[in-house]
């Protein structure tokens, strides 16, 4: 039978420990010893004890939480996902993390640190390179987690992860009509979004302008300008402007409001009750961004007749309604809609109202829309609202309609990512429930 021969430790002839047994902790030479393993020589680490290299897992494809001492294939290709770095870690601590399919330029995977730095901040960070991988060490509490080596991964392994932006774009409105009936101005179109950017991108950012009321002269008064904004890998976002509002007139079928982003009211009709007013006119082409504007209506001289009101982002414009050939009412602007993207609720883009003898109410008392009057100039939308213009009833010619409002772009994300770079002079608003807002009351840009 072979002999076995049980030891503690094992020491060389100086008395220096050569392994060392205390306790199940086994140790092999002594602080300043250098351990040499052969050429040919294989060290495998076949349980979970560290300092023998990464250990690889299977492929992950949704979110996890790592393990310090492994390593992960990440496939993104249905979408990006998260990756969460251990609790509590200790200096020396590593993690590993690679492109299994060569996706993370489409899908980029996101690294969480867990409460602690990474690369000394606190934000999240982002593998966005084609076939990129990296292993992350970490150093300390003030430092955290850093890249110790990478591969394609350019100037930087680590780059900052992309966030959520929410836009509001809202066109110029309208302006009315006036004299014999004008139709109120259609609201400018209302868009909202939410987009994924990548920092560095440019967003550019275009505010259209209100259009001016007219008189009984033209047709209708022109449409309010076109607000957008686009950049790099977003998806551009157009509201169109609002509809102009319908001229009245003599003797002949009031003109109809403008198509837009929402309609404008219809032109009424003077001298000939039975000649109706015009009609008020859809908005643009889908997506939907308003609504329709009202009809016009007709009366007999010497009274003021009916424009319709125009339309406005949640509601169509009212028609106007004929009392019995001796007066016209205008009809009311359609309702604006109420967004809280500001922190507060605010409601923009409502329609203007019709003139009339009784003449129509602003879409919303809050919405931008100017009222239409009885005589004189229409009321103007509010500025920065994209309210349509009030038209007027006047049987006389000359008075104008109310301009349309400016329209407005807001920008809101979180605070920790905005980055500061603008143009155009935005209203800037931070800590608004931890995001920042970003008013853009003319054309400009912002820099994520």
């Amino acid at each position: 039978m072979a002999s076995i021969l049980k030891v503690d430790t094992i020491q060389d002839q100086s008395g220096n420990n050569i392994i060392n047994e205390n306790a199940d902790t086994i140790t092999i030479g002594a602080s300043g010893d250098t351990i040499t393993i052969p050429a040919g020589a294989t060290l495998s680490n076949l349980g979970t004890a560290s300092g023998f290299g990464l250990t690889w897992q299977s492929v992950q494809t949704t979110s996890f939480t790592a393990v310090k001492g492994n390593a992960y294939p990440c496939d993104t290709t249905s979408s990006a996902f998260i990756v969460t770095l251990p609790a509590t870690p200790s200096a020396g601590d590593q993690v590993q993390l690679v492109d299994y399919a060569g996706t993370f330029d489409t899908n980029a995977l996101i690294i969480n640190p867990n409460g602690e730095d990474i690369e000394g901040g606190t934000d999240d960070l982002a593998l966005t390179g084609e076939r990129e991988g990296v292993i992350l060490t970490y150093i300390d509490s003030t430092q955290g987690w850093i890249a110790t080596s990478g591969i394609n991964e350019g100037t930087d392994a680590l780059s900052p992860a992309p966030y959520s932006v929410d836009f509001l774009v809202i066109a110029g409105g309208a302006g009315a009509a006036g004299s014999f009936g004008g139709g109120g101005g259609g609201a400018g179109g209302y868009r909202t979004s939410t987009q994924t950017v990548n920092v560095g991108t440019v967003i550019t950012v275009t505010v259209g302008d209100g259009s001016a009321g007219v008189s009984n002269s033209p047709a209708r008064a022109t449409n309010g300008s076109n607000s957008s904004i686009s950049g790099s890998g977003l998806t551009t976002i157009t509201s169109a402007g609002g509809g102009g509002g319908g001229a009245g007139n003599t003797g002949n079928p009031g003109a109809a409001g403008g198509s837009g982003g929402s309609g404008g009211g219809g032109g009424g009709n003077i001298y000939n009750q039975d000649i109706f007013g015009g009609s008020g006119n859809t908005p643009s082409t889908a997506p939907s961004q308003g609504n329709n504007g009202g009809q016009g209506a007709a009366n007999t001289p010497p009274n003021e007749n009916g424009g319709g009101g125009g339309g406005g982002a949640g509601g169509v414009g009212g028609d106007a309604s004929s009392n019995g050939g001796t007066s016209s009412n205008g009809g009311n602007g359609g309702a604006g809609t109420a967004s809280s993207i500001t922190g507060s609720s605010v409601t923009r883009a409502g329609g203007g109202g019709g003139g009339g003898r009784s003449p129509g109410t602003a879409g919303s008392a809050t919405g931008g829309g100017g009222a239409g009057v009885t005589s004189g100039t229409g009321n103007a939308g509010t500025v920065n609202t994209g309210g349509g213009g009030g038209g007027t009833g006047d049987p006389s010619t000359g008075p104008l309609g109310g301009s349309g409002g400016k329209g407005v772009v807001i920008l809101s994300m979180p605070d920790a990512n905005y980055s500061g770079t603008t143009t155009g002079s935005p209203t800037v608003a931070t800590g608004v429930s931890g995001k920042t807002v970003l008013t853009f009351n003319g054309s400009g840009s912002y820099t994520t």
